[in-house]
């Protein structure tokens, strides 16, 4: 029982699902979200507010300017995409409290968020301003 509860445990100090992300953000908290997926697939479409940072690109130099302070919440396509890992296991590596969404940019439109891009999708939108 001992170990059930502590793999849950660290489950939830490690993956972040879309609600939870989009009142993060509508409570104005220090949450960054990063699409570590292709600049293409970002423009294509990505989470309000996200910024675009390849998780082959995350090195000490790319990541200089995000605050330390924040929670940085990585995401790619899904769960038949591994971006959203790697990225968060590069960030975790260079000192940042990171978290993975589960499901990635899929589970965020089927539960009804918004996203911006060249193929963007309407739904609830964070009120946060980003």
């Amino acid at each position: 029982m001992k170990e059930q509860i502590e793999h849950y445990e660290n489950k939830l100090k490690y993956e972040i699902d879309s609600y939870d992300v989009f009142e993060a953000l509508n409570d104005g908290g220090a949450v960054i979200v990063v699409d570590a997926r292709s600049p293409e697939a970002y423009a294509e479409r990505h989470i309000p507010g996200a910024i675009s940072l390849p998780h082959r690109a995350m090195d000490e130099k790319t990541t200089s300017r995000l605050d330390k302070d924040a929670l940085h919440v990585t995401y790619c396509d899904g769960i038949g995409c591994n971006a959203s890992t790697k990225g968060a296991l590069k960030l975790a590596r260079l000192g940042f409290s990171v978290k993975e969404l589960m499901g990635g940019l899929d589970w965020w439109i089927r539960d009804g968020y918004a996203t911006e891009g060249l193929h963007a999708t309407g739904g609830k939108a964070p009120v946060c301003g980003c």
